[in-house]
């Protein structure tokens, strides 16, 4: 009675209780059998206690602003970032970069026509810096067009409307889209200090995924006669005029107008086989060239798919880099983690599209200071991106020379490593003269259509950022 007694009070005795007449090996191995399910009993505690951390992480995803002025690689960058830390997305999202790349190859011929058509009418504002111009004494030979050429002009003239039709359903902004009636109507090329190597200009759009999603909803089954194209037919004109656009390419007198007038086109012409056909699929290269400027702000929000921080969303705000929409900056200071700080270390040479009378570096410098001097950004981490380096090797390699721009370059030696140098330190210091607070200097040089060494630099900058962001989170002391 004693015995049920007690069962009676406590039954887990009962359940707990080794058997009655136990041996020792029994004993042992019992002992085994309960450490081993208390070992896995821990691993779960230890795994859920992980995940619950993690859950309370997600509720305030990593904010990231990417600044800079216009055309510095901001979008470019987003789209690395895609790539890396959420690639299933980048691949739902690549085969609607077509229409752009159609459009950015369309652009790069017409491109060559307006310079063809300043060397036919006798234009010889050259780029004081390009080859042919190096000793402006010498006079240059006159390029002798053919019929070949004007013939050329006109089997190419259907890429206009197709041009058109691609730039209306990605809802380019209304003051491109009148851009588009003419083969022929882009500016002059600037003068001495130009605003950069000449290239085809690019479309812009309020954000990417209404491009895209516009793109997608464009009604079927619209007349030729009437000026529209569907996107299928699009592809049927590009792969009918591959041959022609080919020919023009190659042409021995183009390449030298175009090399006469500093023009930049290569990109998609030199893979025109690959591209101007009806099964194209763009590469993620690809979709890294193309070149669609976005207006306004855009927010990307993201989850990440892999790394340490897999699950955690990130939203990376992309604003626009032209003077007139950097008050648009302010509302997206607040609650901000990091700032990737783009500066396009190439354009040393150049002017601001929006205010000729402005050297871009020195514009990239004045921004800079700006922002490492704002109260606002005073606890937000800031990751320098000295971007385009490998432009600005290129410059360096046809003879500029960069204290002709920056007097304060000195008789340092005109080599690409060296130039980086002295601006890394040149924003090193400003970011210690001007930062309320001491913070840290986070600075790569880039070049973010390199997408592997990119890669490995976003690993770094991730890793930074989420130091930072876990500090303010108090999950790291």
């Amino acid at each position: 009675m004693g015995r049920l007694s007690t069962e009676a009070s406590d039954p887990l005795a009962f359940m707990t209780a080794p058997p009655p007449n136990e041996s020792w090996e029994q004993k042992m191995a019992r002992e085994r059998r309960e450490a081993e399910a208390q070992r896995v009993s821990d691993e779960i505690d230890q795994k859920l206690k992980i995940e619950r951390a993690a859950l309370k992480r997600n509720k305030k995803p990593v904010k990231v602003l990417l600044l800079g002025q216009a055309e510095s690689g901001k979008s470019t960058t987003l789209k690395n970032f895609q790539l890396a830390y959420a690639r299933e997305a980048w691949q739902e999202e690549r085969a609607s970069w077509r229409a752009v790349i159609q459009v950015n190859l369309i652009r790069s011929v017409r491109t060559i026509f307006d310079a063809v058509l300043l060397e036919m009418a006798g234009d010889t504002s050259y780029d004081s810096d390009s080859d042919e111009r190096a000793n402006p004494s010498v006079r240059l030979p006159l390029l002798q067009f053919t019929e070949k050429h004007q013939l050329l002009k006109f089997r190419l003239m259907p890429l206009r409307r197709v041009e058109a039709d691609l730039r209306r359903r990605l809802g380019a902004a209304c003051d491109e889209l009148s851009d588009a009636s003419s083969l022929m109507s882009s500016p002059p090329l600037p003068g001495p200090e130009r605003a950069g190597p000449a290239r085809p200009s690019e479309v812009s759009v309020r954000s990417w995924r209404d491009a895209f999603e516009m793109h997608i909803r464009s009604p079927k089954g619209s007349s030729v006669g009437h000026g529209t194209l569907e996107s299928d037919d699009a592809t049927d004109v590009i792969a009918e005029c591959r041959e022609d656009i080919k020919d023009l390419w190659e042409d021995n007198v183009v390449r030298q107008v175009l090399k006469r007038r500093n023009v930049r086109v290569e990109d998609f012409l030199d893979d025109i086989d690959r591209i101007a056909v009806h099964s194209y699929i763009p590469t993620d290269e690809d979709v890294m060239r193309a070149r669609l400027r976005t207006v306004g702000i855009q927010e990307h929000r993201m989850t990440l798919e892999e790394g340490p921080d897999m699950g955690r969303d990130w939203i990376i705000y992309d604003v626009g880099g032209a003077r007139t929409q950097r008050a648009a900056w302010i509302p997206y200071f607040q609650d901000i983690n990091a700032i990737i700080f783009l500066a396009p270390v190439s354009c040393f040479d150049e002017r601001l599209e929006e205010d000729p009378r402005v050297n871009r570096l020195e514009d990239t410098f004045l921004l800079w200071k700006s922002i490492t001097s704002s109260p606002l950004l005073a606890g937000v981490a800031i990751v320098l991106f000295m971007n385009k380096c490998d432009l600005l090797e290129q410059k360096i390699k046809k003879g500029v020379r960069v204290k002709k721009y920056m007097p304060s370059y000195g008789e340092r030696e005109n080599s690409a490593p060296h130039v980086l140098k002295y601006l890394r330190g040149k924003f090193k210091e400003m970011l210690k003269q001007y930062s309320p607070s001491p913070r840290p200097f986070y600075a790569f040089a880039t070049s973010v259509v390199d997408t592997q060494a990119t890669a490995v630099t976003l690993t770094s900058v991730r890793d930074a950022i989420l130091r930072d962001h876990l500090k303010q989170a108090d999950f790291v002391f």
